[in-house]
């Protein structure tokens, strides 16, 4: 495989009769909980389990925390002992979003020290197109255990992010579409804007026209203005911290280690002191 974090849907299909690998289906509609859960019911990768984003990957929405709270490493660990996830189990994360939910998977994974956490390169609807197996079975889930070696120096705070904003030594990267960081247009979150300092690298850049993930050639030019500030500490936010993960993924791509501020930008809004940008700032 070419890719670090990445799996092809070909190597995949070659590998549905493998015992030691968990697939999991994180299709998942904002906005619209329950589409994602129903399309998998229907249909799914052959073995897959579901892992829902709000139920499984977040933690229930607080005062702060943002849309989609990080949950405690005990729970991350409770939840996927009880899918079946160990330490030794290979795990490939698929969606139908551009992979934007399966990273927040890998993202939460590689943050409690598992290795062997994979995305796949395309969505279901590719899969599917491509006559590839599909099942309505629901497999049973065996729990097992799970021991964490949390990675502290993935995660970045509020109060981290808000003391970096002004060290020229920071790099502050705001995952969200172009007119949401300039604070444009915004349909998601009450405040628009972006936290003061961050530049824009939208994640559907790590997309081809075809909505399938870019070569790691095709990755690594689209991100190599960031190779060069490699002496710079990343932190990448977006919305809520799932499509940032998407970013960092590729970031691990070409072997830089970002932060991810989790809460991010519906974090950031909650606390009323925090100082917001937007494109008039700019002089646009």
């Amino acid at each position: 495989m070419s890719y670090k974090n990445i799996v092809t849907s070909e190597w995949l299909k070659e590998k549905l009769d493998d015992t030691n690998i968990i697939i999991a289906d994180c299709r998942f509609q904002l906005g619209q909980s329950t589409i994602g859960v129903e399309a998998y019911k229907k249909e799914h990768i052959p073995g897959a389990i579901y892992m829902d984003l709000e139920k499984d990957l977040s933690a229930p929405i607080s005062e702060h925390g943002g849309r989609h709270p990080l949950p405690t490493v005990e729970k991350m660990v409770h939840i996927f002992e009880q899918a079946g996830i160990s330490n030794d189990k290979k795990v490939i994360a698929y969606d139908d979003q551009g992979g934007a939910m399966a990273a927040r998977l890998w993202w939460m994974l590689k943050y409690l020290g598992h290795e062997k956490v994979y995305i796949l390169n395309e969505g279901f609807t590719h899969w599917k197109e491509k006559g590839y197996p599909i099942s309505t079975v629901q497999p049973k889930l065996i729990p097992t255990s799970f021991t964490p070696d949390v990675q502290q120096q993935m995660l970045a705070s509020m109060e981290e992010v808000k003391e970096k904003t002004s060290n020229s030594n920071v790099v502050l990267i705001d995952s969200r579409a172009e007119e949401r960081y300039l604070g444009i247009m915004e349909t998601v979150d009450p405040v628009a804007g972006h936290i003061p300092g961050a530049i824009n690298e939208d994640w559907q850049n790590r997309l081809g026209e075809n909505g399938i993930w870019l070569l790691k050639e095709e990755q690594k030019e689209s991100l190599k203005k960031y190779k060069e500030l490699s002496n710079k500490e990343l932190i990448v936010y977006c919305g809520s911290g799932v499509t940032a993960c998407a970013n960092i993924l590729a970031f691990h791509e070409i072997d830089l280690r970002p932060k991810l501020y989790a809460g991010s930008w519906s974090d950031w809004i909650t606390y009323k002191d925090n100082p917001i940008s937007r494109n008039h700032d700019l002089g646009e």
